[in-house]
């Protein structure tokens, strides 16, 4: 622990203050707060007591279209002959496809007893630019039965033999898609809604684009001109240049069917909408824009939050970072409690290269590279972007990034204050102890450094961490 840490942490009293329960990957750590710390948290919706009932109700009174059964019968050849895709999400993403409460042994059963052959079913996982699958992770998503009993296939968006051109959409994006989905006589596309910092929303058109689409799409996707967007943000659709462009061409390829799920502030079921693509999607969007966006009448001095079920690594953690920003003032602090417990728990090689580019250019340095005409796309840019915008509010003081995983050398590549220095004594093998001993330390030194500078500090935990979404708000727009 550095001296001016230790001196802080030493000098505080936390006499009065109240216990908090931080999510820290399927576990949980308590730590100590200001006794006036604002616990900012999704809304209680009612979740599904008969899970099994719900899918099936949703199977066969669909939104916006004829159930499945129907549409095998239009397609005008045999049901024996028809193949099918199914595109689901991988690990990072908490669906619930297995068990019998889970969404695929349904869905196959219904399209079994349709009259389709196993054989033609192919299950794809719809990676984007995330790597492939590990047979462990398959199984905890989908399920021993599904797994051994089916073909489940890791989309690949480099592999140009396995695409298909789709044509060029009106921005002008020349587009390639999986071609064993986008052959097969029946397309369906499954996934979680939930909000999303780059389309708005997740699920619908998202399993394909990106989910499916091929490397340069991607690229342009999370290029610098649609995420500098105003419009590109959690839970906004409308002059979404992302959603737009993925809606375009999840159309192209013509999907004829999605189940997508909301999940409540503890990843448990609370709705299933089955049907048509669009419409489906945004009965799911109308629920959870009531329940997960928080208002808020002032940001706060210190925000805490926690990286959630998808902060696998240090990638997919920034969806926390930028999900906090409206909650925190220009130049406070935010805590990130992150369990990265991928087995690479920072990300690619190319985002380890990307992440110490933005660290040496800093957020406006590293904007100017990627609008560069010289500049080379290059894989996973857009996440250092998006740490970009989080230290352009609170400065590289201003976040304190907590994860035992990262090695304190690799540390360096990060931006912010390495949650390591607010451990005493040299570092053990991670625990939930030492989880919280480090998250605890990082909260009384953003507190103790406030206090410091003559001021009493406001704070705000999100409860849910990447799921919530906080939004400022003016007096009139908060309900009472």
């Amino acid at each position: 622990m550095k001296p001016d840490i230790q001196k802080k942490i030493k000098k505080a009293d936390t006499r009065g203050w109240k216990k908090i329960s931080v999510e820290f990957g399927r576990e949980a750590i308590e730590v100590l707060a200001p006794p006036d710390c604002v616990e900012l948290t999704m809304k209680d919706v009612p979740v599904l007591r008969d899970p099994q009932r719900a899918i099936e109700e949703a199977f066969s009174n669909p939104t916006g279209s004829p159930p499945l059964e129907e549409i095998i019968r239009k397609k005008g050849k045999p049901p024996e002959e028809l193949s099918v895709a199914i595109a689901v999400s991988d690990i990072t993403r908490p669906v619930p496809y297995r068990g019998e409460s889970g969404l695929l042994p349904p869905l196959l059963r219904r399209l079994e007893s349709s009259g389709i052959r196993r054989e033609k079913i192919k299950i794809i996982v719809a990676t984007g630019m995330h790597r492939a699958s590990t047979p462990e992770e398959k199984a905890e998503m989908y399920g021993e039965e599904v797994v051994s009993h089916y073909s489940i296939l890791d989309h690949d968006c480099e592999n140009q033999d396995l695409l298909e051109s789709i044509g060029t959409t009106r921005r002008g994006t020349h587009v390639y898609v999986n071609r064993d989905f986008y052959s097969a006589d029946l397309k369906i596309a499954t996934g979680l809604v939930e909000s999303h910092f780059f389309t708005g929303i997740s699920g619908g058109r998202k399993s394909v684009c990106p989910g499916l689409v091929d490397v340069k799409t991607i690229q342009k996707f999370h290029g610098p001109a649609y995420l500098e967007d105003p419009h590109t943000a959690n839970l906004v659709l409308e002059g979404n240049p992302c959603h737009e462009e993925a809606l375009e061409v999840a159309r192209t390829v013509g999907v004829d069917f999605i189940v997508n799920v909301n999940l409540d502030k503890d990843l448990r079921l609370v709705r299933v909408f089955a049907g048509d693509m669009v419409e489906a999607n945004l009965k799911a969007f109308e629920l959870i824009k009531g329940y997960a966006e928080i208002p808020i009448r002032e940001p706060f001095d210190i925000v805490l939050t926690h990286s959630g079920y998808v902060g696998r690594d240090h990638y997919q953690t920034a969806k926390a970072g930028v999900g906090a920003l409206p909650a925190v003032k220009e130049r406070g602090t935010i805590i990130i409690a992150a369990n990265n417990r991928d087995f690479e728990p920072i990300g690619s090689a190319e985002y380890k290269t990307l992440l110490h580019l933005l660290k040496i250019q800093g957020p406006d340095g590293y904007l100017d590279l990627l609008r560069t005409a010289g500049w080379k796309f290059t894989k996973d840019q857009w996440e250092p972007e998006v740490w970009g915008k989080v230290i352009k509010k609170v400065g590289e003081e201003g976040l304190i990034y907590c994860s035992l995983e990262i090695e304190r050398k690799n540390y360096c590549l990060l931006p912010g204050h390495c949650g390591l220095e607010f451990l005493k004594g040299k570092r053990v093998k991670p625990s939930l102890e030492k989880a919280r001993e480090m998250v605890q330390h990082a909260v009384i030194f953003a507190v103790r450094r406030c206090l410091d500078q003559g001021m009493k500090p406001t704070m705000g935990f999100i409860r849910e961490g990447p799921y919530a979404v906080p939004s400022l708000k003016r007096v009139g727009e908060i309900g009472s």
